[in-house]
C-alpha cells in the first residue's frame, strides 16, 4: 500500500524525481535557453486545472509552422502543467485578417501574427516591424524593443484594444518571387504584385506595381492561376515548402548583404487577450515573457538553417536569383523617405516609434540616414 501511495503522489507532481532530474539535465543543454533554464523549469507544479490558451499563428506551413507547434506543445511540461498552449496554423480557426478581433473578443487567447498586418488599425504597427529602408538587422530591432522603449510603446498601443503585447519574434528577411526577371526598380512597373499592406504596399505602388493584399496561405494559388505575377513573402525554406518554385522561376533580392530592402527583419509577435494575461500569476507572466524572448532566438536560428538548405532546392528546380543594384537602393530610398513621415504623422504613437528609430539610424552606431536625406520633412507629433 505504501509503495502504491508513493507512486500516486509522484505522478501527481509531474513524474518521479529521477524523471525530473533527466528533464532538467536536457533543459540545461539547449544553448541559449540554458542561461534561463533554472527560472523556466522551476516554476512548480499546477495547483488544480491547467490553463489552456488557444493560439493561432500566421504560418500556413513549412518549418515556421513546425517550430511554432513544437514550441507550443512544450509549454505544459515547462510550467509543470500550470499553462498549456494549444497551437493552430493559419486559417485553422479564423482567417489571418480576423486574428486581431478573434483575440480581442476572446475567440482565441493569443495570436502569433506578422505585426505589420495591423497597419490599417494601428499606424504605429508599421514601425513595430521592419519597413522599407529602415533598420536592417535583428539586433537593431532588439535594441529598439528592449533598450530604447519600443516594448513599452507596443504594449501601450495593444492595451488600447484589450490585448497584451508580450514581445517580438524574429524569423528573417522577406524575398520576392516572380514569373519574370526583376533586375531593377523599373521592372516592377505594371506588375501585379502581392504585398503585406501598409508602407510596403505604398512603396511598390510608387515604383509602378499594381499591388494587392493577400494572406500567406493564398499566395501560391494566386501565382499559379496568374492572378498575380510577383509575390513578396518570407524566406526560402517556407516559400519552397509552399511551392512557390512551381509557379515562378525568379527570385529577386537586394544587393549582396542586403537581402531584402523593403522588409529585412519581418517581425512576428505573441499577443494575448488582456483578461487571459491578467489571469496569470506574476511568476507565470514573467515566464511567458522570458520564454517568448528565448523562442524568438530559436525560431530565427532554425529558420535561417532551413533557408540555407532550401537554396540548392530552388537551384535544382531551375529558379534564378536576381539582385537589385546600389542605384536601385538609392531610388527606393527616395520613394521610402516621404512614406516614413507620412505614416509617422498618422498619430502620436507612430511618430514616437519612428522618432526613436530615426535617431538610432542617424546615430554614429548605424549612419543609415543623413540630415540631407530627410531635409524638408517634419514630424507633427514630437
Amino acid at each position: 500500500m505504501k509503495k502504491e501511495k508513493t507512486k500516486k503522489i509522484e505522478n501527481k507532481q509531474g513524474g518521479t524525481k529521477a524523471d525530473r532530474r533527466r528533464f532538467l539535465k536536457k533543459a540545461a543543454a539547449v544553448g541559449v535557453g540554458a542561461a534561463v533554464a533554472p527560472t523556466l523549469f522551476n516554476i512548480g507544479t499546477a495547483k488544480g486545472k491547467t490553463t489552456t490558451w488557444k493560439i493561432q499563428t500566421s504560418w500556413p506551413g513549412g518549418i515556421g509552422l513546425e517550430i511554432f507547434k513544437e514550441w507550443c506543445n512544450g509549454i505544459i511540461e515547462k510550467t509543470g502543467g500550470e499553462l498549456a498552449f494549444e497551437p493552430f496554423g493559419a486559417k485553422a480557426v479564423v482567417g489571418d485578417w480576423q486574428l486581431f478581433d478573434a483575440v480581442k473578443n476572446g475567440v482565441l487567447q493569443a495570436m502569433n501574427p506578422f505585426t505589420l498586418y495591423w497597419a490599417g488599425r494601428m499606424p504605429a504597427s508599421v514601425f513595430l516591424s521592419s519597413y522599407p529602408m529602415g533598420p536592417r538587422y535583428p539586433h537593431e530591432w532588439d535594441v529598439f524593443y528592449y533598450a530604447l522603449g519600443g516594448l513599452e510603446l507596443a504594449r501601450s498601443e495593444f492595451a488600447r484594444f484589450g490585448m497584451f503585447y508580450v514581445g517580438p519574434i524574429h524569423h528573417g528577411p522577406n524575398i520576392i518571387h516572380s514569373k519574370v526577371p526583376i533586375r531593377s526598380i523599373e521592372d516592377f512597373r505594371g506588375r501585379k504584385m502581392r504585398v503585406p499592406g501598409g508602407m510596403v504596399a505604398e512603396l511598390f505602388s510608387a515604383a509602378g506595381a499594381k499591388t494587392t493584399l493577400l494572406p500567406g496561405s493564398e499566395i501560391f494559388p494566386a501565382l499559379d492561376k496568374g492572378t498575380i505575377d510577383v509575390a513578396d513573402y518570407v524566406g526560402p525554406a517556407i516559400n519552397y515548402a509552399l511551392g512557390f518554385h512551381q509557379a515562378t522561376k525568379f527570385i529577386s533580392m537586394g544587393p549582396p548583404g542586403f537581402m531584402s530592402i523593403y522588409q529585412p527583419v519581418d517581425l512576428m509577435d505573441l499577443t494575448v487577450e488582456m483578461r487571459a494575461w491578467n489571469a496569470l500569476s506574476k511568476k507565470m507572466k514573467q515566464f511567458v515573457e522570458m520564454e517568448v524572448h528565448v523562442y524568438s532566438d530559436m525560431h530565427h536560428a532554425k529558420i535561417q538553417k532551413a533557408d540555407q538548405e532550401a537554396w540548392p532546392k530552388f537551384e535544382e528546380a531551375g529558379c534564378v536569383v536576381t539582385r537589385l543594384s546600389e542605384d536601385d537602393v538609392a531610388a527606393f530610398t527616395k520613394l521610402a523617405v516621404p512614406l516614413w513621415f507620412k505614416w509617422a504623422n498618422k498619430d502620436k504613437a507612430a511618430a514616437r516609434a519612428f522618432k526613436i528609430q530615426l535617431d538610432y539610424m542617424m546615430s554614429g552606431s548605424l549612419g543609415y540616414v543623413t540630415p540631407d536625406m530627410i531635409k524638408g520633412y517634419k514630424l507633427k507629433y514630437t
